[in-house]
């Protein structure tokens, strides 16, 4: 990226002629970089099979040339056209109750169609000849969020794709039947065809088969994009190519981004605030550090957001006045390379009608068009930390797929829920002013290391690999935090030999002799021997310390008497457990146990919500101040700097009012 990237998803199409050169106007205006074009657009420029119709596309994009500003091009293959479907009706995927969806919406591809292999490929290489070496052209945006609204498709096609890609994994149907455990239920299968998509069964499908269907609808959506990518690679060489992700846990659960982020050229991501969370940008902050942790912590971009509302909420709520460049440079501090929307223009009609956009029906006469030209502003005078990383304090361990296997049906409580586990724990992370970095379980003890404090808030599929990798991890000096019904599974869903918690019963030095599900409503105390008490709810478990020290006990409940957090010294380093769900009061308590353990010293100079994170690279170090409060605050600094959004010089403290943001860029002698 030449310069920081603003903008977003720029739909022409939907307005006459005459409003494109106010648009490009306006863009200018509020010092628009960049523009998504195209996402939509396959009906308009492939109005019949193999007859294409570029006029339209071709005064889009020069007119957006010549006045300055970048284009990052969508292959459209979101949305096959109608004649499309009217032609191949079997390229419309199949729920897993066996009904059929039908053209209307987006997004409704059977990953696995021939069909559409063949169409998506015409239209890409018809893409990539037209436009592969236009100057405009900054970067090939393929797709449009893979994975929702539908990713998984049971229909015969998609079937006897599945049977092709377990041949791939297990190579025998010996193999097959030994990792998805068939002899319970007399499952056993004999022959390849007798496979089928874990479809709608009279009472709890195979979680084994389950699981690896959800990996399987991944891979095929997977290869559809390296298709589309290696076709622009060939005609477009050296312009990045990506897909928009949505990393975070509230807006996708169905792919795996560990595995794609492997795939883009550059990672970028769409975001959305959970509106009506009092503190949402706790989560914003979370998808940040998440989707940053994707690209291995390489600058990423974030590709949609939202100036205000959103229509596919329950309620769309308005962001306050200052809200929108507080969320938009959040993400630009953990590590984005500018701030992209969805979407120009508010739409007349179709679907989000309602939602917001840059310029919206209240046209420029109003607070949101002058909040959008301020974060112009704001980004122009950001331009120097381009290519400088976020700099973390701790990690925490994420894994999806044991997000899709814990979700399964049958589990020892409803009330177990991987996502809030992991919010909750960020958040206090969040609380204690650390920026964390996200790490899959089995990332390499070296990498590891570099972290004082591994937080692991919800891991119940835990390979013997990550199990071996967190030892080691502890052994070399490294502070562990494990949360409840972690280590129990392997990858195919298959209890571990022995004890729970499983692969994690060496590190952490216990058993778990019995899972103890809270009825609802229900809560138990937990005390330290100095009296001090925690309360939990949800979950217990009765414990068994195998070298492990007994932290906080159980007062009361089903497992009274035992220990409820734990604390084993392993090598140089410490594993702590927590067996039950401790609320924010008490999941501070323990992290700053942990914080204690790992050399982490408290922030105690720094307000609730007021968030703190830094920027360095070759050229510098930032510190970001952002003020989610409603009160003024000061933040101290170490040594002087400049406040690049004011332009004065800072010593000491920070002024950064209420509700507002600052970002200092600190002399080199001090950063």
């Amino acid at each position: 990226m030449v310069r920081l990237a603003y903008g977003g998803d720029y739909n022409p199409e939907q307005w006459p002629e005459e409003v494109w050169h106010e648009d490009v106007a306006l863009m200018r205006e509020a010092g628009v970089t960049m523009v998504s074009v195209g996402i939509f657009s396959w009906a308009m420029i492939e109005p019949r099979e193999g007859e294409y119709d570029f006029e339209r596309l071709d005064r889009i994009v020069d007119l957006l040339h010549e006045n300055g500003i970048r284009v990052d091009l969508a292959t459209p293959t979101v949305v096959p056209p109608a004649w499309f479907y009217r032609a191949h009706p079997e390229a419309l995927p199949v729920s897993r109750e066996g009904v059929r969806w039908e053209f209307g919406s987006r997004g409704a591809i059977c990953h696995n169609a021939p069909a559409y292999h063949e169409a998506a490929a015409r239209v890409t290489r018809a893409l990539g000849e037209r436009y592969g070496r236009h100057p405009a052209v900054a970067m090939w945006h393929v797709h449009n969020e893979y994975g929702v609204p539908v990713l998984e498709c049971y229909c015969e096609t998609s079937a006897a794709a599945f049977r092709r890609w377990l041949r791939e994994r297990y190579t025998t149907l010996d193999a097959l039947n030994a990792a998805w455990g068939t002899a319970f239920w007399g499952q056993t299968y004999h022959d390849w065809e007798e496979i089928r998509p874990p479809r709608l069964t009279p009472t709890v499908c195979n979680p084994a088969q389950r699981l690896d269907h959800r990996r399987f609808a991944g891979d095929s959506a997977l290869a559809n994009f390296r298709r589309e990518r290696d076709i622009l690679h060939e005609l477009s060489p050296g312009v990045p190519v990506t897909t928009n992700f949505m990393v975070s846990p509230t807006q996708c659960d169905t792919i795996d981004y560990w595995a794609w982020a492997r795939e883009v050229d550059i990672v970028t991501n769409d975001h959305y605030l959970v509106a009506e969370e009092d503190r949402n940008h706790v989560n914003l902050s979370m998808a940040a550090d998440l989707t940053r942790s994707v690209a291995g912590g390489a600058p990423w971009l974030l590709l949609e957001h939202s100036t205000s509302g959103v229509n596919w909420q329950p309620r769309g709520i308005a962001k306050r006045p200052g809200e929108m460049a507080r969320n938009s440079l959040a993400h630009v501090a953990r590590g984005s390379e500018g701030a992209m929307f969805f979407q120009w223009r508010a739409s007349r009609f179709g679907a989000e009608k309602f939602h917001s956009a840059m310029v919206p029906h209240a046209g420029t006469d109003s607070r949101v068009w002058r909040e959008v030209v301020e974060l112009g502003s704001h980004l122009g005078a950001l331009e120097e930390i381009r290519g400088s990383r976020t700099v973390a304090d701790v990690a925490v361990a994420w894994d999806w797929q044991s997000w899709w296997a814990q979700q399964l049906e049958w589990r020892p409580s409803e009330d177990l829920d991987t996502r809030e586990r992991a919010e909750a724990w960020y958040a206090a992370l969040f609380d204690r002013h650390l920026t964390a970095d996200f790490v899959h379980p089995e990332t390499d003890p070296s990498r590891l290391a570099e972290y004082p404090l591994l937080v692991v808030p919800a891991l119940y599929l835990t390979t013997k690999a990550a199990g071996e990798n967190l030892r080691a991890y502890v052994e070399g000096g490294g502070t562990l935090v494990v949360s409840y019904f972690s280590g129990i599974v392997d990858e195919h869903d298959a209890v571990h030999a022995g004890p729970h918690p499983g692969a994690l019963r060496d590190v952490l030095g216990l058993t778990v002799e019995e899972f103890q599900p809270l009825r609802a409503g229900r809560r138990v105390t937990i005390e330290s021997a100095d009296g001090a008490t925690l309360e939990g709810d949800v979950w217990a478990e009765t414990v068994v310390t195998r070298g492990a020290e007994t932290v906080w006990t159980y007062a009361d409940g089903p497992a009274a008497g035992g220990p409820a957090v734990t604390r084993r010294r392993l090598g140089e380093g410490t594993a702590w457990y927590v067996s039950t769900r401790l609320d924010r009061d008490g999941l501070d308590t323990v992290l700053a146990a942990a914080c204690a353990d790992a050399g982490l010293a408290p922030r105690d100079d720094l307000p609730r919500d007021v968030e703190v994170v830094r920027r360095s690279g070759e050229s510098g170090t930032w510190l970001f101040a952002f003020n989610h409060t409603d009160a003024d605050a000061k933040v101290p600094v170490e040594g002087p700097g400049v406040e690049l959004l004011g332009g004065e010089r800072v010593t000491g403290h920070l002024a950064v009012p209420a509700g507002g943001v600052r970002v200092v860029r600190l002399d080199a002698r001090t950063a």
